[in-house]
């Protein structure tokens, strides 16, 4: 069947000059490949950090302390007086949430949120001549089922388990390897106020977030609250929604209805999720460059094709083409480029991404993984596509204004 008119000009001309065309087209299919790739793995690892964070800690935090310091009474009093403060230390109070009880029932009477208790502090453990500084969290364990998953995330022992032995401690996996302990092992605990414990290991986690792995412990809120020379204080409360993203609006109204410090997961993570935002625009910066780069090729070529091809314009416009026929014809060698450099990009980059996914490799940093972690989507190939189909018809539409512009009887003059 034959081609229509234009598109059969527009394809000899792209084969007329195969080399440049095949350099065009390569720098598209790449510019689509790394941008699948690389979008794939980007992504993949920004969703995975942001689902274990939402699965493994609380969704919101409320912590026994205050976002600002409280002004000094002379400072209230005469707020715009010019007043200078030496010396003068902060009152002293007792740490703790007041009317925690009273707030929990509160909380816990709201639809879709679950409330868990807890007390947080600094413990120094001890096994077999090694010091270990942790971090340990008192909870009361059927609450705290409903707020993280630690119990999932065990790998050995149990959660009930807090209860049913005398003085029990679960610990990160990564305590337990620092210290060589092991589950069964009697370890010694010594608290910032002096107070000691024998403390026996009934379960080992593996949460895949290196942090806490690597400091977090847990035991009975009564123990510690013993460890912490601190009955009956709790210090936090950890809630876990059922929709996730009312997260941010619902710590800003605990703050202003209890004035504690309510922190959403969106904050808590807030110094990561901004290195995703660097992270993403590195990425778009490098595909684009790569892009901006083919797209010079395919502007080289067609300008090229334009230049010798000067009097078949002219001949063109005498046969009757149009300014917007000779247009036409240009953009679509552009386009021609842009698709089949895309389709090419879409193959190359699934490749990439299965190639990546064969490679394995252990992988720690703020979480721990055995090779890439990556998120596979259409909507890679469709904004890849998309990119690579614009760039490469506006990298054409010049030399093809151009073209349309060529006047015939220009042309026959300056060929005679």
């Amino acid at each position: 069947m034959a081609l229509p008119l234009g598109l059969d000009i527009a394809l000899a001309h792209l084969l007329h000059r195969r080399r440049q065309t095949l350099v065009s087209l390569l720098g598209v299919s790449l510019g689509v490949a790394f941008f699948i790739g690389i979008s794939a793995m980007m992504q993949g690892f920004q969703k995975d950090f942001i689902a274990r964070i939402i699965d493994v800690q609380p969704n919101i935090i409320v912590k026994d302390e205050v976002r600002s310091a409280p002004r000094q009474p002379v400072e209230r009093l005469y707020p715009d007086a010019a007043v200078e403060l030496r010396g003068l230390k902060p009152r002293e109070e007792v740490r703790g949430i007041r009317g925690a009880r009273n707030m929990l029932a509160s909380l816990e009477e709201m639809p879709g949120v679950h409330v868990a208790p807890a007390l947080s502090g600094n413990l120094l453990l001890r096994f077999g001549g090694k010091d270990v500084s942790v971090n340990v969290t008192g909870i009361d364990p059927p609450r705290e089922r409903r707020v993280t998953h630690l119990e999932k995330d065990l790998l050995s022992g149990s959660l009930d388990a807090l209860y049913t032995t005398s003085n029990a401690v679960i610990l990160g996996e990564g305590v337990a390897a620092k210290a060589g302990i092991r589950t069964g092992d009697l370890i010694s605990a010594v608290s910032p106020v002096g107070v000691m414990m024998k403390l026996k290991v009934v379960g080992i986690f593996r949460s895949n977030i290196t942090l806490m792995d690597n400091f977090e412990v847990y035991v009975l809120l009564k123990k510690a609250q013993i460890l912490a020379n601190r009955p009956n204080v709790i210090n936090r409360l950890n809630i876990r929604l059922d929709d996730v993203e009312q997260a941010a609006p619902l710590a800003a109204a605990i703050e202003r209805q209890y004035g504690y410090r309510s922190e959403s997961w969106q904050e808590q993570s807030k110094n990561v999720l901004g290195i995703f935002v660097i992270q993403n625009a590195i990425m778009y910066s490098t595909v684009s460059a790569i892009l901006i780069v083919a797209c010079f090729g395919i502007f080289n070529v067609i300008s090229t094709v334009v230049f010798e091809k000067t009097r078949d314009i002219g001949i063109l416009k005498s046969m009757g083409f149009r300014d917007k026929d000779i247009r036409r014809i240009f953009v679509m060698e552009g386009l021609m480029v842009g698709v089949l450099g895309t389709l090419i990009g879409w193959l190359m980059g699934w490749g990439l991404i299965e190639f990546m996914a064969s490679l394995k490799f252990n992988m720690e940093g703020f979480v721990k993984a055995e090779g890439f972690i990556l998120y596979r989507t259409p909507l890679h190939y469709v904004i890849s596509a998309a990119m690579a189909i614009v760039s490469a018809t506006l990298a054409a539409w010049i030399p093809a204004r151009r073209a349309s512009r060529l006047n015939p009887v220009d042309i026959v003059r300056g060929a005679g």
